[in-house]
């Protein structure tokens, strides 16, 4: 009895050790949300789409938008440099994740500077082996008074 008690609790811990390898550290979250950010400022769809579910959401000041959207407005910006700054993450969920973090943009949209800091935030979540970015929004922060 006593070698059976011993293989379950073996068993139950190698579950649990094997769970929490699962779930990626803080800095390769970060790495992810830099590299999205990056395949965005190089118009690189194709890395883009690798990081990025096909049914993304976004919540922007100027409203809602899909990957279709994310892709035509890739296009129109000319982003210069970014840096990512504060990021955290947390889950109750293993495929689960929440990321927030304040970016610092220099670039254009459209032709219109849209340098500045932004808060920002993701959700990640795990499609078989892959983390990808479901839901994102950003807003730029006021200049100070």
């Amino acid at each position: 009895m006593k070698r059976y008690i011993s293989y379950a609790m073996i068993a139950l811990l190698a579950t649990i050790a094997g769970s929490n390898a699962a779930t990626p550290d803080k800095a390769a979250m970060e790495a992810k949300e830099k590299a999205a950010w990056q395949a965005f400022k190089d118009k690189n769809e194709a890395d883009f789409k690798k990081l990025v579910d096909k049914d993304v959401r976004c919540v922007y000041d100027t409203g809602v938008s899909n990957m279709a959207k994310e892709l035509d407005a890739m296009k129109k910006w000319d982003m210069k440099s970014f840096a990512i700054s504060d990021y955290d993450i947390f889950s109750d969920e293993k495929d689960v994740i929440v990321s927030t973090y304040t970016v610092k943009v220099e670039g254009t949209f459209d032709g219109k500077d849209m340098s500045g800091t932004y808060n920002a935030g993701s959700v990640w979540k795990k499609e078989g082996s892959n983390w990808l970015a479901i839901f994102h929004t950003n807003i730029k922060q006021a200049a100070p008074q």
